[in-house]
């Protein structure tokens, strides 16, 4: 077999190769002659995508603005010139990946050319994060589909999208279906927070983000809820929640939130934390009061338990 590649300076996502899985007596010349070809056809192919990225961008700025829902004549203008007039329910993504380059942007196109029956259009937020890019996913008129599909698809793509460049971790968050044009501001809300949710987790045994796809609808517990807060949120809520405890340092302190963790994974009860800890249980109710003391909590109410369960899940 022979591969040639067509374009050797675009991203891992984005490169385009002459393969021939059968020996041929072709003449190399050929060959490079016909891989010209088609990078002539490539590059052109390239300016298409820049234009439509300048397209949805300004899409992209209308959906994001900070004071009030962009005009419904205006953004109704941008989805037509994005192609993507009439072709509601609309599902936003937004992705996450290297800092210094546009990989991200050949990512996420190559990974929505995979939907079928949906026009999309890949672009920058005006208050994006170096290499990340934004998306508005429309359905076709006749083809179906729902948020559910689109994020099924794309999980299932993730592994291999991420194997092309695999030194960079990938991340994504996709919303719910805006039914409407006039909801997508929501919708870029929830991608936003699906995405902060997934570049918060991390690879097992190691401090480095993990690759991983996000969709709002996959956050259905208080840890999951709290993954897509961002760090320094969670870092200060957990402080003031906890007050002194929040100093892990001192030894009694760690004793005293272990406890409380092993007291409210048993839903409270005194004598399953006592032998879960192997404890006598008036040492543990010692324990829970002094806890009280220094939380100014009550754990006898069930809003203080869930306050200071998630200043636990924040730390």
């Amino acid at each position: 077999p022979t591969t040639l590649s067509v374009d050797p300076d675009a991203s891992p996502y984005a490169q385009w190769h002459l393969h021939l899985p059968e020996p041929v007596e072709t003449p190399p010349r050929m060959l490079h002659e016909i891989a010209e070809v088609l990078a002539q056809h490539r590059r052109s192919a390239l300016r298409r995508e820049t234009t439509a990225r300048g397209r949805a961008a300004d899409l992209l700025a209308l959906i994001d603005t900070p004071s009030s829902a962009a005009a419904p004549a205006a953004l109704g203008r941008a989805l037509e010139a994005c192609g993507l007039a009439e072709q509601d329910p609309y599902t936003v993504i937004m992705v996450k990946g290297k800092a210094d380059d546009d990989g991200t942007f050949d990512a996420l196109t190559e990974a929505l050319h995979h939907l079928t029956g949906r026009g999309f259009a890949v672009g920058r937020l005006p208050t994006a994060e170096p290499g990340e890019a934004t998306a508005v996913i429309g359905t076709r008129t006749g083809t179906g589909g729902g948020g559910d599909t689109i994020a099924t698809t794309l999980k299932n793509l993730w592994p291999t999208l991420q194997s092309r460049n695999a030194k960079v971790p990938l991340h994504g968050g996709i919303s719910t279906p805006a039914t409407t044009p006039g909801t997508l501001k929501g919708a870029l809300t929830q991608a936003r927070y699906a995405l902060t949710a997934a570049r918060s987790r991390q690879a097992p045994g190691t401090e480095a983000p993990m690759s991983r796809l996000t969709a709002i609808e996959d956050l259905t517990t208080l840890d999951a809820l709290l993954t897509g807060v961002p760090a320094d949120v969670r870092t200060a809520f957990g402080i003031h929640a906890l007050g002194p405890l929040a100093d892990a340092t001192n030894p009694s302190h760690r004793m005293l939130l272990e406890t409380l963790d092993v007291f409210l994974t048993h839903n409270g009860s005194w004598a399953r934390t006592a032998e879960a800890l192997h404890l006598h249980v008036n040492t543990v109710h010692y324990r829970i009061q002094r806890v009280e003391t220094l939380t100014g909590r009550d754990l006898a109410r069930l809003d203080h338990k869930l306050d200071l369960k998630a200043a636990l899940l924040c730390r």
